[in-house]
Parts: structure tokens; C-alpha cells; sequence
């Protein structure tokens, strides 16, 4: 899944997310909901993660970004790799960090709040589960677009977001996961 057809090709800039994945019997993933007076994606649900500066890697990025807007300590941190990346319509080509932190780093995140407006933790099983989802299409830049979307808990999971979670599920069965002996 990607939007590579609407991005201007001559503008991609690289970025980086932190799914950040809490080491718990039933795991959860790390989000934030952007505040509504920005200027770019206002109010939207996203995964910790911003522009790639020079000299970074992908993984550098998503630890720093996450330090940066919910106070994530990267030593508190365990990159497990990349998976699948995702370009959006607006021109990123972004690299999506998983890594698993401990549950006790949730008591220590403090959002950014010029950049987040609140964080949560939404079960992993409830994400990779594709049957949680409605599928929607917009007519966007001269051509339908399809996007997914889930609401948890009065947050709105949609675009690029839903879409890296998509590709992600496609990775990961979510049942095998979850399986107890």
C-alpha cells in the first residue's frame, strides 16, 4: 500500500517513524494525535516520526523524533528493524522503526506540546486485525484515492498511519502472534 502515484516525484524528502510496540502479555503500540492548530496534518493520529536530517539514518530519526515529541528515552528502547516503507501523497517517502519498549516507559512520556497534543496506546492485536477497519475513497488530485480508517477510543486512525499499519499486518499475522500454547 502506498500513494506514490499523487506525490510530485521531484520533491520527496526521507522520513522516519517509531512503532513503538510496550513488551506486555497483550502488546500495544505507542501513537499520538497531533494538535489542531498545526499547520500540517492538524489533529491527526500518527506514529512518533519526522523528516530525516543529514547525517541520520532512518532509525537515528524515529529515536530522535521520538525523544523530541513524547520524551522516549532511546536507551529505553530496542530496535528490532525497518519494515515495508510507505510514500505518501504529500511527498515522503517514509521508513517505518519497529521497536519494543517496556510497559513502565509509558508512566515516563510527556508529549511535546508543540508538536503532540496527547499520546496512547492502542492494542497491537486490535491494529494488525485488517477486519478492524473501513475501507473509504476520496476523489483527491485528479484520481480516487483509498484510505483506511478505525476509530479507538474517540481516536481516528486514518491515512498514511492506517495505511503503515496495513502494510504491517501484511507482515505479521496477527493470530499467530497472539496464539497460546
Amino acid at each position: 500500500m502506498s500513494d506514490a502515484r499523487f506525490a510530485d516525484s521531484s520533491r520527496t524528502a526521507e522520513a522516519a517513524v517509531l512503532i513503538a510496540i510496550t513488551d506486555r502479555e497483550q502488546p500495544g503500540v505507542l501513537l499520538t494525535q497531533r494538535p489542531n492548530n498545526m499547520r500540517d496534518h492538524p489533529g491527526q493520529v500518527a506514529f512518533p516520526g519526522g523528516k530525516i536530517d543529514p547525517g541520520e539514518d532512518a532509525i537515528a530519526a524515529a529515536l530522535r523524533e521520538a525523544h523530541e515529541e513524547i520524551a522516549l528515552d532511546p536507551a529505553q528502547v530496542e530496535v528490532i528493524g525497518t519494515t515495508d516503507r510507505y510514500q505518501t501523497g504529500t511527498g515522503f517517502d517514509v521508513t517505518p522503526v519497529i521497536a519494543v519498549v517496556a510497559p513502565e516507559v509509558t508512566e515516563t512520556l510527556i508529549p511535546s506540546p508543540s508538536e503532540v497534543e496527547a499520546w496512547f496506546e492502542a492494542p497491537l492485536d486490535m491494529l494488525l486485525n485488517r477486519g478492524n477497519f473501513e475501507e473509504h475513497e476520496v476523489f483527491w488530485r485528479g484520481a480516487m484515492r483509498h484510505y483506511l480508517e478505525m476509530d479507538y477510543e474517540g481516536y481516528r486512525i486514518w491515512g498514511v498511519t492506517a495505511a503503515i499499519i496495513a502494510n504491517l499486518s501484511r507482515r505479521i499475522d496477527a493470530n499467530e502472534l497472539f496464539a497460546r500454547d
